[in-house]
């Protein structure tokens, strides 16, 4: 099978659709905005979710553009909008620096951003790099390292830094049945493959991870495949699974799909009930996707089917490996997420739309919140929520800037009246280990406290606390005290023993 699957026939029906954008009308939202388009030489076809840097900017990368235009690059914008290119690859001999970075990149607890690029390196098989907020970038390993490729190839989904400061990511090729692999890795570059895919007979263990792997409270990874699994009912065969895998490796199947609750499976988020909470690209009562609830054991309900609106105004096909986009939940406990089709303004990308903006709770009630419609951005990539309350995110098209074949794409701004929160790097520690703090106006703070119990700390910058786990804290939110008032963490800090 073509391991870029799904993103291949995105591709294609985005391609088509981009032909016919107009850019004749006006999105309805007034707090909806364009911050930026691309315009090829500092990238184009930006892919994956945002990322908040220390310094409150806000981070990723395009699949396309750069000094090559082809090549791809990484990009910083500020919450007004200043674009900067900050890497342009295949500024190595041979590409050995890697070339079409995907997936966003991963803020780690160094400061430093972490990311992978599908092709180039030593081995022309993508690489994993390490990028400075200044666009120093550092490769750490080249894929394919063996013949045959086994330790993994062609990586889709961003990585995740687990709370043993290691890196977990998935690989969509590779492996010993060329089907895709799970791995870890040191910041140092030490590389394991921890799981091979289709390791059971008929691929029952799922096959093509597309998505990022969560690690969630009870400690394991959670990940998903766009094909595998137990039940051949889909177009393309099976319909795709969601697992469970130790740091050690032990793996285990949850659920497989069936198309009805549907199929090609995008990431997992754990929501704040401990359940987690997803998206399909297909499937579900329309075959238009799907929003999905999952327990921890692997009981899952669908929770909402896509285009059950005339011409699919509530959105269509929540992206998967094509974006590596993944719902997130906000500080007021919904979920948000973007569909790469549909929308209020589907005449402006015939025939399926530019794609929408959608809240989502956790009973299923979905509310779109913006229709896109090829002037202010086409096909989003996901979303992130920085610390200033606001969501921003990316479009694969549209835009202003003219010199890619049909635009090359936005990042773009929503706030829906959401306040201003902290945020934890990491999420989880010890007594005594240090913690950054990301936030918006702290200067002035005059307290930091875990769960109530008081934190020495150090005010670094506007948007950066330093303070360490205090003796006798307990799980549960970090509060910073600032001249604007107490802001609360967005989700709470764990404190393991």
């Amino acid at each position: 099978m073509n391991t870029q699957s799904g993103r291949g026939l995105a591709a294609v029906l985005a391609m088509t659709m981009l032909a016919t954008l107009t850019g004749t009308r006006a999105s309805a939202q007034q707090n909806f905005k364009v911050l930026a388009s691309f315009d090829e030489t500092d990238g184009f076809e930006p892919d994956g979710a945002l990322v908040q840097g220390l310094d409150g900017n806000l981070y990723g990368t395009t699949y396309y553009g750069g000094d090559g235009l082809e090549d791809g690059t990484i990009f910083r914008i500020t919450p007004t909008g200043t674009l900067t290119m900050l890497y342009s690859f295949c500024a190595q001999s041979g590409c050995a620096d890697g070339t079409v970075p995907v997936g966003g990149l991963l803020l780690a607890t160094d400061g430093n951003f972490y990311g992978t690029t599908f092709g180039g390196g030593a081995h022309r098989a993508g690489t994993v790099f390490r990028v400075t907020p200044g666009g120093s970038l550092t490769t750490l390993y080249s894929f394919c390292a063996q013949a045959g490729c086994p330790d993994g190839a062609e990586v889709l989904a961003p990585l995740i830094q687990g709370t043993d400061g290691n890196f977990y990511g998935t690989s969509e090729a590779g492996g010993s049945k060329n089907s895709g692999t799970v791995f870890r890795i040191t910041p140092a570059g030490k590389f394991t493959r921890l799981h091979s895919f289709c390791a059971l007979q008929d691929c029952k263990d799922g096959l093509y991870p597309g998505a990022p792997l969560i690690q969630a409270t009870d400690g394991s990874f959670y990940g998903t495949t766009l094909e595998g699994g137990d039940n051949n009912t889909c177009l393309h065969g099976t319909c795709g699974t969601v697992f469970r895998i130790t740091g050690t490796g032990t793996f285990t199947t949850l659920h497989s799909f069936d198309g009805l609750d549907g199929s090609y499976v995008d990431g997992l988020v754990q929501g704040s009930d401990g359940d987690f909470y997803g998206t399909t690209t297909w499937g579900g009562a329309q075959n238009w996707g799907t929003v999905f609830k999952m327990t921890p054991s692997g009981t899952l309900t669908t929770i909402y089917s896509f285009c059950t609106q005339t011409n699919c105004t509530d959105g269509s096909g929540p992206p998967s490996d094509e974006t590596s986009s993944t719902l997130i939940e906000g500080n007021d406990g919904n979920f948000y997420g973007t569909t790469y089709y549909g929308g209020i303004d589907y005449q402006d990308c015939p025939p399926y739309g530019c794609g929408t903006v959608f809240k989502i709770t956790p009973a299923g009630s979905l509310t779109t919140l913006h229709s896109f419609n090829g002037s202010a951005g086409a096909f989003p990539q996901g979303l992130a929520q920085a610390t200033n309350g606001a969501f921003y995110g990316a479009t694969f098209a549209g835009g202003s800037g003219r010199s890619c074949y049909q635009r090359c794409g936005t990042v773009f701004g929503i706030t829906v009246g959401l306040g201003p929160f902290v945020e934890t790097l990491p999420h989880t520690g010890k007594t005594g280990a240090a913690v950054e703090i990301l936030g918006t106006d702290l200067t002035g703070a005059t307290g930091v406290t875990f769960n109530g119990i008081s934190a020495t700390f150090n005010v670094a910058s506007s948007s950066e606390i330093t303070t360490t786990v205090p003796s006798g804290a307990k799980s549960g939110p970090v509060e910073v005290v600032t001249p604007g008032g107490t802001l609360r963490s967005n989700v709470p800090f764990r404190v393991v023993q």
